[in-house]
């Protein structure tokens, strides 16, 4: 059955990835960024044969989040899954942290999570079903040093997916979250060797994720109807 899928912070990386995956498998996607998305990377899901849309704005306002989501819903008529992908770092020891740095990060990361879950809940429950995806983080759950900013924004996104799970089971609504370890995206591309072997130390299976691997778990958690207020932990064993 075709779905109608929603992801934020969707024009690279991980969100990108779980877009064309889900295209793949015959959903409709709608793609979310702060800027308009390069055409080259629209016309890349014509293969697929599935509607694609954007929704361009700024998750972190809770009114530009709310507009979103009507301006998707208008057009697609429904949204069925909504995945919580979009976030930021500013990294820094605390004793450094910026309250500029600390705010941004929970604004765009826990803050976005909330609108985003906020105004697609009436349309979830009116529909009586839906799928709520949320990307939390290894660092959410383990915590690390120079991100007490994201591992706060994550560890709340943890919570936040726990409690509107309970709030709308009933209605045969699903709310997990996923938390990936290090991923293999462009932005890993552009650490240095050393820093590269430093964290490979750290993984059990002694590499790095695949884009693939965060798709596939979205794709479970969308099709299993009887797994809700989880966190599935994708991370090569760092965390047991």
């Amino acid at each position: 059955m075709s779905l109608t899928v929603l992801i934020t912070g969707s024009s690279r990386g991980i969100g990108l990835g779980v877009a064309k995956h889900l295209a793949s498998q015959g959903h409709n996607v709608i793609l979310n960024s702060r800027k308009e998305i390069d055409e080259s990377i629209l016309k890349e899901f014509e293969e697929y044969g599935v509607k694609v849309g954007t929704a361009i704005g700024n998750i972190s306002d809770f009114n530009v989040a709310k507009e979103l989501i009507d301006a998707a819903k208008a057009e697609f008529g429904q949204i069925d899954v909504l995945i919580n992908n979009a976030g930021i770092t500013r990294d820094g020891l605390m004793m450094r942290m910026s309250e500029e740095d600390f705010n941004s990060v929970i604004q765009t990361n826990l803050n976005g999570t909330f609108n985003m879950c906020r105004h697609i809940t009436p349309i979830m429950l009116k529909q009586k079903s839906g799928t709520i995806i949320n990307l939390s983080s290894i660092v959410g759950v383990m915590g690390n040093a120079g991100q007490v900013n994201y591992a706060a924004s994550k560890a709340g996104v943890i919570g936040l997916t726990k409690a509107l799970a309970r709030e709308l089971s009933s209605r045969a609504i699903t709310v997990n979250a996923i938390a990936p370890g290090f991923i293999e995206t462009d932005m890993t591309d552009q650490l240095s060797d050393r820093v590269k072997d430093s964290m490979l130390t750290q993984i059990p299976l002694k590499r790095f994720g695949q884009v693939e691997e965060i798709a596939q778990t979205v794709d479970f958690l969308i099709n299993n109807r009887y797994i809700t207020g989880q966190v599935i932990e994708v991370n090569g064993g760092m965390n047991m």
